[in-house]
């Protein structure tokens, strides 16, 4: 994860810890605001003169109402998650109670004002209009109370009507930008879940890319030991083999000692190449064609079997990978040909066509029921169809008792430049 990534989770982790400690401090505002509005209400009514019946009463009423409140809407839990039923009976009771009061002494507006603020809470929009009125009238209900005359009544409606406005068109914009900051606070906790989740994808996505990086090496590992070492060694043992068959002859011995020995110096060369995944030796220094007759010119030299190789169609420049597959292709066919075909002549051809380069091994000998050609039974020939598959190319035998067998390979190619 880049560092601008990572500044950004921080900003979106400080947004969502600053919008949960408002909503926390808005919520203990809203729990405290009538204990203490009606605490600020009840000590400045206790100034002046009036009987110890009055102030008993003012008391009992002020007790009675802060005991509503903790009954009917503290003890509830948080007040955003107290239910609308529960909400709308403490409301009524608190405008019976705050009205009470009101009545006594024009003091108590200061508690009624808790009246506007707790409305907010009412859903849906057009009871918490009505529940913001009926607190405006409780809070300007000392107006009439003093003189009640028409003009005092206007001035006491117009008043309740105009903080009714006014307040229900703060309260809603105020409800707005909560719900529209919730709305993000929302957005921003699914961003978070879902880049945990893309985190966790991507680490799983490097996981199986690099065990699928490992196994696609073993497997090139395993072709390359079997195209060199396995098959230098076959041709080392059946030149060992023919020493032992020709032990009286000191030069034939010499010869296939000497074959013997540059065929394994040949294949550990061919091993160190594939260990460092370098082009294969008759390619490194060679194209395609002038290859094929070298591998060729060798393996007859150590089976003693004639190889032909020819190339028709217009030589094109071929993609490294595609000469390398086409070359292992060649060394698998007369792998295979010294090993099962007891043939007599070998041919190799390679045809370049339109988009498409074609090699061919044919042999005249045994040959083979053609639904074993299927059965992919040999390593070396699987490891060839897996090799060509891999370029989007095609792998066709052909093979008929007695008659031979023609290993066909075809790969699909871009048009190059003429060599």
């Amino acid at each position: 994860m880049n560092s601008r990534a990572r500044t950004r989770e921080r900003d979106e982790a400080a947004t969502l810890s600053a919008l949960s400690s408002w909503e926390t401090q808005v919520d203990k505002a809203f729990i405290w605001m009538p204990y203490v509005l009606l605490a600020i209400s009840l000590g400045v009514a206790q100034f002046g003169s009036k009987t110890f019946g009055n102030r008993l009463i003012e008391i009992g009423l002020a007790v009675a109402a802060a005991g509503w409140t903790w009954v009917t809407f503290t003890r509830k839990g948080r007040p955003s998650t107290i239910g609308q039923g529960a909400l709308q009976v403490y409301f009524i009771g608190f405008v019976f109670l705050a009205l009470l009061l009101v009545l006594r002494s024009p003091v108590f507006l200061v508690y009624g004002l808790t009246g506007l603020f707790h409305a907010s809470l009412l859903r849906p929009w057009p009871v918490a209009f009505v529940g913001i009125g009926a607190a405006s009238l409780v809070v300007h209900a000392h107006i009439v109370i003093t003189e009640s005359t028409p003009a005092t009544w206007a001035i006491y409606l117009g008043i309740a009507i105009l903080q009714t406005v006014a307040v229900s068109a703060g309260l809603y914009g105020g409800h707005r930008i909560s719900e529209v900051a919730e709305e993000r606070r929302e957005t921003l906790e699914r961003l978070e879940r879902m880049t945990r989740e893309n985190e966790g994808l991507r680490a799983q996505l490097v996981a199986q890319a690099r065990e699928a990086g490992v196994l696609d090496e073993r497997q090139r590992m395993a072709r390359e030991i079997h195209d060199t070492i396995a098959q230098g060694l076959t041709g080392v043992i059946t030149q060992l083999e023919a020493v032992e068959q020709a032990w009286d002859d000191a030069a034939e011995v010499h010869r296939r000692l000497a074959t013997a020995t540059d065929l394994a110096r040949h294949s550990l060369d061919e091993a160190r190449r594939s260990v460092q995944a370098i082009r294969p030796g008759p390619l490194s220094d060679s194209k395609l064609p002038k290859a094929l007759r070298g591998v060729a010119t060798r393996w007859s030299d150590v089976y003693g079997i004639p190889v032909l190789v020819s190339t028709a169609g217009q030589r094109r420049s071929l993609h490294p990978e595609i000469e390398v597959v086409l070359l292992r292709a060649a060394q698998e066919g007369l792998a295979n040909v010294a090993k099962h075909a007891a043939a007599t002549q070998v041919g190799i051809t390679l045809t370049f066509m339109d988009g498409t380069v074609a090699l061919d091994v044919r042999d005249n000998g045994a040959g083979f029921e053609a639904v074993q050609a299927g059965n992919e039974e040999s390593f070396g020939l699987a490891a060839m169809q897996q090799r060509v598959h891999n370029i989007s190319g095609e792998v066709t035998i052909e093979s008929t008792p007695g008659e031979g067998t023609a290993i066909s390979v075809r790969v699909p190619t871009a048009r190059l430049p003429h060599e």
